[in-house]
């Protein structure tokens, strides 16, 4: 079973951007989405970010992943 994560966008560089979730970072690639900027949510999926979402859904879905035992739902959001 594969889990799309809500990350935050911390940095855009062309069609890649540098995201966090819980101190997570990763690179992904912008190809799928349009208008993302710096401080939005997106949904990651496989190296790209495949939606972009508000910040509550973002928040309530990250709750749930750590309420499941997400390997990143024990660092909180300031890592």
């Amino acid at each position: 079973m594969c889990v799309a994560t809500p990350m935050r966008v911390v940095s855009i560089t062309g069609q890649l951007a540098e995201v966090d979730a819980a101190g997570m970072v990763a690179t992904v690639g912008l190809d799928l989405v349009d208008d993302v900027t710096v401080g939005d949510y997106v949904i990651v999926h496989a190296g790209y970010a495949i939606q972009r979402l508000s910040a509550p859904e973002a928040e309530e879905t990250l709750a749930i992943l750590k309420r499941l035992g997400a390997p990143w739902g024990d660092r909180g959001e300031d890592g």
